[in-house]
């Protein structure tokens, strides 16, 4: 076999034993509305970016949705999900470490704590390199996924 079929068969393999179909390889959707004023005091985020509480629910979801939040490719966490990285800090017990604000502010731009993070910003629309046309100015999260993402790292006692 050429090294070109042996690719594509480990692909094609690899899709079949874990369950992938063609959705796993979409490109996101980006959301395109303006970013929200925010205020960092006191290491964090105190005010939510839209006023609604979040939606521990719908958080889990981006979470665990590896063309969103793909959070599972850096960090570990008690939840039932293939897969699971090592190289953030494990988020088993997040919610009793940290408060709201300052959850929010490492979801929004954790750079603003340490800029040498790895760590993407998930709201923030400017400093990064190498970005593809249509994700410019654009933010990975809208300003109520922020929230509802917070609200899910909040029940991670």
């Amino acid at each position: 076999m050429t090294p070109l079929r042996i690719s594509i068969a480990v692909v094609v393999t690899f899709a079949l034993l874990f369950g992938f179909d063609s959705r796993s390889f979409a490109a996101p959707t980006v959301p395109s509305e303006p970013l929200v004023h925010y205020v960092v005091s006191d290491g964090g985020i105190a005010q939510s970016l839209t006023g609604v509480a979040g939606d521990p629910s719908k958080g889990k979801a981006i979470v665990l949705d590896r063309r969103l939040g793909n959070c599972l490719a850096c960090h570990h966490m008690p939840v039932d999900a293939p897969f699971q990285g090592d190289l953030g800090p494990d988020l088993a017990g997040v919610g009793k470490r940290l408060t709201i604000a300052q959850l929010r502010l490492r979801i929004v731009n954790p750079k603003l704590i340490n800029p040498e993070t790895i760590m993407p910003a998930y709201y923030a629309i400017a400093g990064f390199h190498d970005i593809g046309p249509q994700f410019r100015g654009k933010p990975i999260l809208a300003a109520q996924q922020v929230e509802d993402v917070v609200a899910f790292l909040a029940t991670l006692k």
